[in-house]
């Protein structure tokens, strides 16, 4: 499937396209499985519908979603598929649809070609991508490009949940799992910058440094402590208000215990696998809220794509958020699969991408 790289048909006119190649190169899969079945393909070049916008990407964003498309925690439609879901780079084409260039909505983006933007669209590892102007953020000139494909998925995730899935206010104590992480880090300086009281679980003493330095109050090494034991003594035995939950499996039953009356579960993701069924008797002990979201169902009319793009770049701007690069990574099928080879292996911390083209 290349939904964000190969639309079905192309409005673009046969002279604009004889300046650009007719294939391109593509992080792909052909089965599912481990990092090995990641491959570098050529694929045809994007054919461009009337109401997309064509990027020339310059980077990539790698995320947890990536490894659960490739070992098939979510099952891709069909093969060769296209992976990834976060890229940054410049606009070469804006849509001919008179109808989209006429919507207030596209017009109060300020599209041109040559502007620099950030997307959130499956699909999108590959040299050009063709995707709908309602899931591509503009970048503020105060704002560089790897600044932006590193804050993107993981930035609008902590902007959203921490506003809808639990709305974190002064004086809230929270748990953020896997505080070091990218989208942990985050959570952690959108939450603190609210006046919220963070704790948060890593594996070592490195990664607890790096949560302190980021706003974290309490760093819990889970596999030296008991981490509920010691979110009870840290709350006086009352628990706390919100857990944000990236782990899934391996942590999923102790958030209960951990969770005040009336407090909130957001379940973030599944890096330890997904979580197994269960009885929603489970939460009337404390009267809790379970949740689920995705960040793709918090941006997904132009209206909220438009809110929470500029939410995240003033907090960026202004340096409530500040992002943190574990490493760039070559754009070859080798540096996608090390990519993802570290991101699981519970090593890294804060953003991982690949440079695509200057």
């Amino acid at each position: 499937m290349y939904a964000a790289v190969c639309p079905p048909f192309s409005t673009t006119s046969t002279a604009s396209r004889m300046s650009y190649p007719s294939t391109i190169q593509a992080i792909a899969i052909s089965k599912t499985g481990g990092p090995e079945v990641i491959e570098k393909r050529e694929i045809s070049f994007p054919k461009v519908a009337s109401n997309h916008l064509l990027i020339k990407v310059q980077y990539l964003g790698v995320n947890f979603i990536d490894t659960y498309y490739r070992e098939g925690v979510y099952p891709p439609s069909e093969f060769p598929f296209v992976i990834g879901k976060e890229a940054a780079g410049v606009i070469i084409s804006l849509p001919t649809d008179e109808t989209v260039l006429n919507d207030p909505d596209y017009k109060k983006r300020g599209y041109k070609e040559g502007s620099r933007v950030a997307i959130d669209y499956l699909s999108s590892h590959a040299e050009y991508i063709s995707i709908p102007w309602k899931t591509v953020y503009l970048i503020p000139d105060s704002i560089s490009t790897l600044t932006a494909v590193s804050a993107l998925v993981q930035g609008l995730t902590a902007v959203s949940f921490m506003e809808e899935a639990y709305n974190v206010q002064k004086d809230d104590i929270i748990l953020i799992h896997t505080v070091a992480g990218g989208l942990g880090l985050l959570m952690t300086q959108l939450a603190k910058s609210r006046g919220a009281t963070v704790i948060g679980t890593t594996s070592t003493p490195e990664k607890a440094a790096l949560a302190k330095a980021n706003g974290a109050d309490h760093v819990i090494l889970y596999k030296n402590e008991d981490t509920v034991a010691r979110v009870l003594e840290i709350t006086n035995e009352e628990g706390v208000h919100a857990v944000f939950d990236g782990v899934g499996k391996d942590t999923f039953d102790s958030n209960f215990l951990m969770l005040r009356r009336k407090g909130t579960l957001v379940s973030v993701g599944n890096a330890s696998g997904a979580v197994l069924p269960f009885p929603p008797i489970k939460l009337v002990k404390k009267n809790l809220k379970l949740l689920r979201p995705t960040m793709d169902n918090y941006t997904y009319t132009p209206e909220e794509v438009f809110y929470y793009g500029n939410a995240l770049f003033s907090l960026l701007a202004d340096g409530t958020l500040k992002t943190k690069v574990f490493k760039e990574y070559p754009f070859t099928a080798e540096g996608v699969q090390q990519a993802q080879i570290d991101l699981t292996s519970g090593k890294t911390t804060g953003k991982l991408v690949v440079k695509v083209s200057d």
